[in-house]
C-alpha cells in the first residue's frame, strides 16, 4: 500500500481521469486537488455542471438577491464530487478576504463561508469563479493507491483551463497540457 510519504503533495494539480476509470462520480473528469497531506486529499471536480442550476439559484436559496446585469449569476453550478452534496464551495482566482478560504497554489482559493456568496450577490466577488456543491475526498493513502493503479494522470493545475476553457473541453485540454491525447491512451498506460 502506498503512503503519502512516497508521493509529493498534489495540491494545485489536476487529476485527469484515465479513459478506463468507470466510477460514475469520476469518469472523464478533471479534479483540482486543493489539499493533500498525510491525512488524505480534498479536491473539486471542475467539469461536471449540474443540469438547470445556476449561481443565481443558489444565491436565492440563501436569501441573497442575485446581482443585476452580471453574467456571473448565470454560470452553472458544478457537482464538485460525491462528498457532502449540500456543501457549497467557491473556487476562485485570487485569494480574496473571506472568512474561510483554503489557498490553492499561488493564484486560487477555495472558500466555504457565506461571505463569498454575499460578495458575489453584491457584485464585489471574484471575477473568475466556479461554484460547486460537494467535493471529492480521499483518506490517507487512498489517492496514492489510485494513482499507482493508473486511474489518474496528474498534471500541474492551470487556472486558464478552470476559468476560461469550455466545460466540455476541460478533460481533453488538461491532458493536452502535457502533450497527451487522452482519447488515445490504452488500458494500463499511466504512471509507473
Amino acid at each position: 500500500m502506498a503512503s503519502q510519504s512516497d508521493f509529493p503533495s498534489l495540491a494545485n494539480h489536476f487529476l485527469v481521469a484515465m479513459p478506463e476509470l468507470q466510477d460514475p462520480n469520476f469518469s472523464q473528469t478533471v479534479t483540482l486537488i486543493c489539499q493533500h497531506d498525510e491525512n488524505g486529499a480534498l479536491g473539486v471536480v471542475i467539469n461536471r455542471p449540474l443540469d438547470n442550476l445556476v449561481i443565481n439559484d443558489v444565491l436565492s436559496q440563501f436569501d441573497l438577491k442575485p446581482p443585476m446585469d452580471s453574467p456571473t449569476g448565470l454560470h452553472a453550478v458544478y457537482a464538485g464530487g460525491p462528498v457532502h452534496h449540500e456543501l457549497g464551495l467557491v473556487l476562485h482566482e485570487g485569494k480574496g478576504d473571506w472568512q474561510s478560504t483554503l489557498t490553492v497554489g499561488n493564484d486560487m482559493g477555495l472558500t466555504s463561508s457565506r461571505d463569498v456568496l454575499e460578495s458575489i450577490a453584491n457584485a464585489s466577488g471574484p471575477q473568475n469563479l466556479l461554484l460547486s456543491l460537494g467535493y471529492a475526498g480521499w483518506g490517507s493513502g487512498q489517492l496514492e493507491n489510485e494513482i499507482q493503479q493508473n486511474s489518474w494522470l496528474t498534471i500541474e493545475a492551470d487556472p486558464e483551463i478552470i476559468f476560461h476553457t469550455s466545460v466540455h473541453e476541460r478533460w481533453h485540454k488538461a491532458a493536452q497540457t502535457i502533450g497527451v491525447d487522452i482519447t488515445q491512451i490504452g488500458s494500463g498506460v499511466g504512471h509507473a
